[in-house]
């Protein structure tokens, strides 16, 4: 099985997105009451966190490869 480098971000945009869409189901449900407005600021706000989450990760990653090199003999 091939491994994949892990994306946090991508982890992180998810995890705002499957909230929201729970909040919602509840409120479909009839088991709490949403505002209609809630999702606006969470799902923007959660992208946004998530941008800079993924920001971050490549300029780490970058700046590992930079460092690694072959080893002197």
């Amino acid at each position: 099985m091939l491994r994949h480098e892990v994306q946090p971000g991508k982890l992180l945009a998810g995890s705002v997105l499957i909230v929201t869409g729970v909040l919602y189901a509840g409120d479909a449900g009839g088991a709490w009451e949403t505002p209609w407005f809630v999702a606006i600021p969470l799902v923007t706000g959660g992208l946004c966190l998530a941008g800079a989450v993924a920001f971050l990760t490549g300029r780490a990653r970058r700046r590992r490869q930079g460092r690694t090199g072959p080893d002197p003999v």
